[in-house]
């Protein structure tokens, strides 16, 4: 679950909302008008008023990093501190996940400039998975992929909300939001309003 009690963005009126485990908030509006600036401040990246919590976990009663692996942010472009993309990856088994996104299993062992921008994304995705965060923000998770990868990315993240995970996703494809169900919030005037998205899982 994600709760957030007068969350106050940089240039963005406070959003208080309440997400059950294993929903979704699709977040759509025009570029500039503020997506990105909600994710950080609910992974607690920039300054922000308010508050957070998720799972009984508060935000301002947990260090950062803590709070960051409960709360895990993918961003549109991941940076990436290693040659090699396995120097990326947190303990665990990517295998499973590498098959699930149509990703070579070999691709591990790749320098990271080899990657494509679209194998970038659904590696950034990997990593952050396998943390096994309570709530995953994502920020265009898809904007480089075709329709298959795009499927297969939208595959995994059902069955993470099936298993529990929260999502919440920046997307400009309003079919993808209805792909995914549950809530829609459109950020524009410096306000974030929210919808019902319908369809679904």
């Amino acid at each position: 679950m994600l709760s957030l009690t007068h969350l106050e963005p940089r240039g963005l009126a406070p959003v208080d909302l309440a997400l059950d485990d294993g929903a979704c908030l699709a977040i759509s509006g025009p570029s500039g008008a503020g997506k990105t600036v909600l994710l950080r401040a609910i992974a607690d990246l920039d300054r922000n008023g308010g508050d957070a919590e998720t799972n009984s976990m508060i935000r301002s009663q947990v260090a950062a990093p803590v709070w960051r692996k409960a709360v895990t942010y993918v961003p549109a472009e991941s940076g990436w501190w290693a040659d090699q993309v396995d120097a990326h990856m947190p303990a665990g088994d990517p295998g499973p996940l590498l098959d699930s996104l149509n990703l070579d299993r070999a691709c591990l062992a790749w320098q990271v400039s080899r990657l494509s921008t679209g194998e970038r994304q659904r590696l950034a995705l990997i990593r952050a998975l396998l943390l096994d965060p309570n709530v995953l923000l994502l920020d265009e998770p898809t904007s480089a992929l075709d329709d298959a990868a795009t499927g297969a990315v939208e595959r995994v993240l059902t069955q993470r909300m099936n298993g529990g995970t929260t999502v919440v996703i920046v997307t400009h494809d309003g079919e993808q939001a209805q792909r995914l169900g549950g809530t829609v919030a459109v950020v524009g005037k410096g306000c974030v309003e929210l919808s019902t998205a319908g369809g679904g899982r």
